[in-house]
């Protein structure tokens, strides 16, 4: 779901014979894949370009991170010197994706009263609530408190959303839990700056909290993403095959990470 850019992805598959990146043939995620944490450590680093070992990947990755940096992802039986080779075979495809990057809205750095921000899914207007004993603003419905007016508002909203997050996501993944028999040990909720979300062997989903700031049926896509990673721990076929089963309107999900994440940071 790498510190990458919300993100443009891509996956080619190595065959296990050759070691050749090839075009692979299931669908893959717009965004920082939501799959399960990679053990991972830089074993090398180029201006503009980061080379990442991990010891779960059988693929090579290429994505572009937020800040521009290209990330080659080595898969556990990969090289170096076949992910320079890889690099150099998507060039083209990663001249594309920064010019995407750059054409991609970007959200505001401060957050006044008039300034808009995603909430909900939707980009609504920071108003003051009328009234009231203490200070609060308004997004849509929903009301915060806050110290004062002035200054930038960023910090303590996102103080909210968080809290928000760490009542609402938990709940919603127990619920979608009990909806598919997967069992789950654990729901953490974290500031996460590259994935929507992740989820390990031992049973534990992690979620980025800013997926209160998305549309309901995003949410339950990347959790339901997640639920599947605990059947399938990799991006195959199978795996795309069971995420159909339970969301399949997954491809919209995956479209409106495109198009919108970069306004959350991702």
């Amino acid at each position: 779901m790498p510190r990458e850019e919300q993100q443009d992805l891509l996956d080619l598959f190595s065959s296990p014979r050759t070691g050749v990146a090839t075009p692979g043939t299931p669908p893959r995620p717009a965004a920082g894949h939501a799959g399960p944490t990679s053990a991972a450590h830089t074993v090398a680093r180029l201006p503009e370009v980061v080379f990442e070992r991990s010891l779960r990947a059988i693929n090579y990755r290429l994505t572009l991170r937020r800040d521009g940096v290209a990330l080659v992802t080595i898969p556990v039986r990969g090289s170096e010197r076949e992910a320079r080779q890889f690099l150099e075979a998507q060039r083209d495809w990663l001249e594309r994706a920064r010019k995407r990057q750059q054409r991609r809205p970007q959200p505001a750095e401060i957050w006044v009263p008039g300034t808009h921000v995603l909430w909900r899914g939707t980009m609504t207007e920071i108003r003051i609530a009328a009234g009231g004993e203490r200070p609060a603003i308004c997004l849509a419905a929903d009301v915060f408190r806050v110290a004062r007016f002035d200054g930038d508002l960023r910090p303590t909203l996102e103080s909210h959303f968080l809290r928000r997050a760490k009542i609402e996501l938990p709940a919603r993944t127990w619920e979608l839990s009990a909806v598919t028999g997967v069992e789950v040990k654990q729901v953490t909720v974290r500031n996460q700056r590259s994935r929507w979300g992740s989820c390990s062997n031992a049973g534990v989903i992690s979620l980025n909290w800013r997926l209160v700031q998305t549309p309901d049926f995003v949410r339950d896509y990347i959790i339901y993403h997640e639920l599947m990673h605990l059947r399938e721990m990799n991006h195959s076929e199978r795996f795309w095959a069971r995420v159909e089963e339970v969301c399949p309107d997954w491809r919209s999900a995956e479209a409106w990470i495109k198009r919108n994440g970069s306004l959350v940071g991702l």
